[in-house]
This record gives C-alpha cells, structure tokens and sequence, in this order.
C-alpha cells in the first residue's frame, strides 16, 4: 500500500514508529532508531525539524529503559543522540532537557568497549557546545572522573576528557587544582597518542596553561624540558590542526612568564615558529583562522619578533591575501590584527601596507563592516598605519577617504569600536597633514563635550599633554581653534576637571602664550573660553588665570584690557565672563582679585562697556561691574 508506506516514511510517521517502538521488541526499536539516525546525520535542517516534532525524549526514553544487556540498542541510542547534539546548540538543549546526560555517563562504565565508545562519542558531541554542562573541579570526586577518563586506552574517553577540560576550566584556580591533580601530566603522555588524542590534549594543555605563569614555571619549566621538546616537535607534525595547537602552547608559555620564555629565546626557533604559523595561514579554514591570531599573540609587543616576521615577508603575504575575494569575517580580523601589530613599531611594515594598491582601501571599507570584531581590528591597524610621518606628509590619509569614517565610528553601537576609534583620531591628530590634524582634532573637541569625567581623563591620557601643548601651538589657525576647544570642553564641567590644565603646568602656560601672541579671532576666543572655565574653579585656579592675565609691569597694558577692546563681540564676551568669574565676590582672594583688575585697567574699560552694542557683552559688564562694586567704588 504505497499510501501507508509514504506515510510511515514522513516525519510524523517516524515518530509515531518511534513512540510505539518502546512496546515492541528490541529488533523494532533497532529499526526505528537507524532510520532516525540516518534521517538527521549531517542534515541540520531535519534534525530541528525533529527536535520539534520531540523525537529526542522518545529516544532518551528507550536509553533509559533499555536492559545493560542489549548492547546493540544501547549502542544506537548513543550514537542518534549524538548526532542530534553534533553541531546544533538547539540539539544539545534538547538531549540535556530530555535527560540523556546521566545515562550517557553511566555507559562509560559498561562492559563492553563499544558501548562505551558510543557513550564517549556522544558525550564529545554534547562538549562541542557552550551548553554543555560544566564540571566543578573543586569537588574531588569530579577531579577523580576526570582522571579516571584520561586513564582510558580508548581515545573518545581520553578526548571526552580533555573536552571537559577545556569546557570547564575557566580560572586561575581551576588551572592550578587540575595541575597539581596530575592532569597535565597525563595530557603531556597522550601527546604520544592518536592524532585526536594529541590534538585534544593539546587543547586541554593550552585552557590549563593560559594566562598562569605559576603552572607554566611549575610544570614546564626548565627541570620539564621534555615537554617543551615534545611541543617542538609537533610543530612539524603532518596535520595543521595538530601544528597549530603546538604553536599555540609554545604561545602561551612564551607570552605568561620571561623565565619560561628563556627556551623562546633562540632566534631559530622563533624564525621557525613564524614560518610554521606563516604556512597555516595559507589554509583557508579554521587552522588559518586561528594562526593569524596564534602569530599576532606571539609578535604583539615584541619589536625583535616583529622584525623577524617582517624579514619572513609576512606583510607582504597578508596584504595580499586580503585582496581575496569574500573573505569571511574572522580572516579578516585576523589580518588587521596581525597587521596592526607589525606596523605598532616597524616604518618598514607601514610602508609596504601604504605602497599596497588596495590594502588601506580595504582597511578603510573594513571601518564599516557589519562585525563589529572586524571594525576593531580596522580601526587599530589603521591607527598603526598612520604613524607613518613619511606618508602622512604624502597626504595618503585624506579626509574623505580615512578621517570621516574614523569620526563616525565614535557614534557606533559597540563600545570597543568607539575606543578604537577614538584611539586612531588621536594617533592622527598628529598627522602631518593640516587637514587630518583638523578633522581628527574636531572629532575628539565634540567626543570631550558629550563624555563623562572618567571618559574625559582617558581621552586625555590617550592624547598625551606634549602632543595637546603642539596643537594649541599649531601653525594652523583652524587646528589651533579646534584644539582649544578640545581643552575648553576638557575643563568644562565638575572643578576636578580643571587640573588637567596643570599638569606640569605647561597646558595653562601655553594657552596663555597664544592669547598673548595669537592673531586670529577664533584662536582667541577659545582661548579665553579656557581662562574663563578654568576661572570657575577654586581659588587657586583663579589665581593662576589671574597671572597669564594680569600683567604686573604698569608700562605694558595687560593682555586682557587688549582683548576687552576687540571689535569681536564673541571674544569681548569671553574675557567679560572670565571676568565675572574671577569678581565672585564669596572667595577669600576676591577683594585682592578686584584691586589687581582696578589698577591694571579692567574695571575703567568695563565702565566704558555699559553700553556695548552686543547685548550680551552689556549684561556681562554690568555683573562684573556690580561684583566689583561689592568691596567698594573704585572711581576714584
């Protein structure tokens, strides 16, 4: 009856076949799971589809209620859940909400090794995922579990075990409860193992290593020299993935502590590393992935190894690369990365990504990638790249092409693409090009007047007082006015915020200087502006406007009684606030303030002010002029 037969063959039908299999026979359920199996293997699609229609319970119930004696049922339970849980998030949820976990473990310690491999195989699939439950290392009887896997000849035991490993150790700790257990020993030996074997225990000794000098010096240190041989030799290995993870290791040891890294120490065998990792790289899959990252970890911050990978034509490899055609995401960032590290020292390195055809289109359009990794990654080799001075001046960052979308990506949704931007202005900032100096200094004088104090110190240390003092300086007008006004909306804001300006005391110094040398309006301004915030602040702060203002000698005019007669009603407005708020009357230096501003001029050119024709200057002067009256008249 081909009607029947096409129904049984649906997945409905399955199911139904699959539910009334737990009161049939054991040759039934066989069939049923089989099928079911062969249904879902490697087809994403059906599986869902499947754990929707709720076969994984009806088949964690036939596990569960199975006899320890029918090996084969047992055997292909294991093996469809774990096809169900192999590469699908929502198939691990549904085999752990179903109850298989308990059932699973209690297989491996059956009888028969091939039941136990099907539990084992099962059980790794599930340790693919971030769902998969974590073990509690401080539990001794979880530490004996563990060990008592990695005891195991069977290689899905021992790589079960190492997947907890590297699923469940997350803390300094952990790493060092699982070493001092003997767990890394055990890893060492089943690195003379199977290639799953190796390459899982590879895996496991990176997660317990990572970021723990004390393990490191502790278990591979020099009276280890065995297991750093045994790293060595593995970089030759005929697999990729297992001459990566070597790679990796060999990473981590040299990047946690400088007494290990003594055995990193042989130009040789850094050369080597490079070279092994330069070739991974040429693998487009994950271990090319990976090696990127793995070569930026083991260059970054070292300028010999940086030179070392220049001198193996890394640069040169990887702008190339970058010209591929759909490139995913992860290669992507993992190219600005390894790039941006390189060109963090080397001119060398810059030069051949700025003489590269496309390579800084390409970093450029990167800036507005959907993955915000990728858009990190960009803006940080891009900042490198520009500390160039030679292509700088060559006018190879236009504004257009580079600055704008740098500016843009201050608005971005991810924090850490705001930073790497906000990082890559103030690398331009120092540009040597008038225009990028501009646009990077007017981005960073609007990012300062919309951020918090904590933001406005970072922003300040990320800039550096020399290269701030420079700008105020600069022989553009335009770039002098931006910069001012970067300092201006520095200081604007709780009194704390002031004492950026005496930091060495040369930031105040230098804003005084242009206000006394400056010609044009819009330098002066801004310039005055900061006088007139820093003069909101505490005595002491009053003070000190009041000596880059106030001129002592009687046969100078003072600097201020110059600028309170400009023909610029804005910079007129600016020297009277500062003004006002140098006369508040309620500060202990007040009276003394006023009477330094009577005798050099400042209160007789406010009175010839009462009837400015800005109307704002005149409302200024008449507070002034009334603080002032406040300690008494000073007309005659």
């Amino acid at each position: 009856m081909p009607g029947s037969a096409s129904t049984t063959h649906r997945p409905e039908g399955l199911i139904e076949r699959l539910r009334s299999a737990a009161a049939d026979g054991g040759e039934a359920k066989l069939k049923v799971l089989r099928e079911l199996k062969n249904q879902i293997i490697g087809n994403r699609t059906k599986k869902l589809s499947y754990i929707k229609l709720g076969a994984v319970p009806s088949v964690v119930s036939i596990l569960s209620s199975a006899s320890s004696s029918v090996d084969c049922l047992l055997i292909q339970c294991a093996a469809t859940i774990g096809s169900f849980a192999c590469g699908v998030d929502a198939g691990v949820k549904a085999v752990l909400d179903a109850g298989a976990f308990p059932h699973l473990i209690n297989l491996l310690s059956h009888s028969n090794e091939k039941v136990v491999d099907a539990g084992a195989r099962a059980l790794k699939m599930i340790y693919q995922s971030k769902a998969a439950p974590k073990y509690d290392f401080f539990q001794h009887k979880n530490i004996e579990f563990l060990i008592s896997l990695l005891d195991k000849n069977n290689e899905n035991v021992t790589g079960l075990g190492a997947s907890i490993i590297t699923h469940s150790c997350e803390t300094n700790n952990e790493q060092k409860i699982l070493a001092d257990a003997g767990v890394l020993k055990k890893l060492i030996n089943l690195l003379q193992g199977t290639t799953s074997q190796r390459e899982s225990s590879l895996e496991s000794f990176a997660t317990i290593i990572k970021q723990n000098p004390e393990v490191i010096t502790k278990f591979v240190g020099p009276e280890n020299s065995t297991t750093f041989g045994s790293l060595l030799e593995l970089t030759k290995d005929r697999y990729p993935r297992t001459r990566l993870l070597a790679c990796i290791c060999l990473t981590l040891i040299k990047n946690a502590t400088s007494s290990s890294s003594s055995y990193l120490q042989s130009v040789g065998i850094r050369t080597k590393l490079i070279l092994v990792l330069l070739e991974l790289v040429d693998d487009f899959g994950q271990v090319g992935d990976e090696a990127l990252f793995t070569l930026s970890s083991f260059i970054e911050h070292e300028e010999d190894l940086q030179k070392l990978a220049f001198e193996a034509n890394t640069v040169d490899k990887l702008c190339h690369q970058m010209q591929k055609e759909s490139l995913q995401a992860k290669r992507l960032e993992g190219i600005f990365t390894t790039l941006g590290n390189l060109c963090s020292n080397l001119e060398p390195c810059r030069s051949i990504v700025l003489q590269s055809p496309k390579a800084l289109i390409i970093i450029t359009d990167a800036l507005t990638h959907t993955t915000i990794d990728v858009r990190v990654a960009a803006c940080i080799c891009l900042k490198n790249v520009s500390r160039s001075v030679k292509y700088l001046s060559a006018g190879h960052f236009m504004t257009d092409a580079v600055i704008m979308p740098v500016i843009q990506l201050l608005y971005d949704a991810s924090t850490s693409v705001q930073v790497a931007a906000l990082c890559t202005l103030v690398e331009l900032s120092k540009s040597m090009d008038s225009t990028v100096r501009l646009n990077a200094v007017w981005a960073l004088r609007n990012l300062m007047f919309l951020v918090d104090s904590r933001c406005k110190e970072e922003i300040f240390m990320d800039l550096k007082l020399f290269p701030l003092t420079r700008l105020i300086s600069d022989s553009n007008a335009c770039v002098q006015e931006q910069a001012l006004g970067l300092v201006c909306n520095l200081v604007n804001g709780p009194v704390d915020s002031i004492m950026y300006l005496f930091t060495e005391g040369l930031l105040l110094n230098t804003v005084g200087r242009e206000l006394r040398r400056a010609s044009k309006p819009q330098v002066l301004v801004q310039a005055m502006y900061v006088m007139c915030n820093v003069a909101s602040g505490k005595e002491f702060e009053k003070e000190a406007v009041m000596q880059q203002l106030v001129n002592e000698d009687d046969n100078n005019q003072s600097i201020i009684v110059t600028l309170l007669q400009s023909d610029v009603a804005s910079l007129r407005t600016a020297v009277v606030w500062t003004v006002v708020n140098l006369t508040i009357p309620t500060g202990a230096g007040a009276l003394a303030r006023v009477v330094k501003l009577r005798n050099a001029g400042v209160v007789s050119q406010l009175k010839n002010m009462v009837n400015d024709p800005c109307l704002d200057v005149k409302l200024r002067v008449r507070t002034a002029l009334g603080q002032s009256m406040t300690f008494g008249d000073f007309s005659t």
